[in-house]
């Protein structure tokens, strides 16, 4: 997974509605794509519990964990499905 995106990569990204906060129904697990290619997860009272980089194709998202672990996850029909965990986009 390429760590570097460049300017097209970015302005995608930018504006796609991926972008944002996705949510458990219970609430426990948050999960952050930002617009800069990094996402930030929440879990419980435990802040960036896990964060690094992602790299989203289509409706697949790969990931590059910055302790080295990759995993992936995938969109369909307004929900985000990812290792197992069902999360809703937080409305604003």
């Amino acid at each position: 997974m390429e760590r570097i995106n460049n300017l097209n990569w970015f302005l995608t990204m930018k504006n796609n509605e991926h972008i944002g906060v996705w949510v458990t129904k219970d609430g426990y697990i948050r999960h952050e794509f930002l617009p800069n290619g990094r996402y930030d997860e929440a879990r419980g009272d435990i802040k960036s519990a896990y964060t690094g980089y992602y790299n989203r194709l289509g409706n697949h998202v790969e990931y590059l964990d910055d302790t080295g672990f990759v995993a992936e996850g995938d969109f369909k029909d307004g929900v985000f499905y990812h290792a197992g965990m069902v999360l809703y986009k937080e409305s604003a």
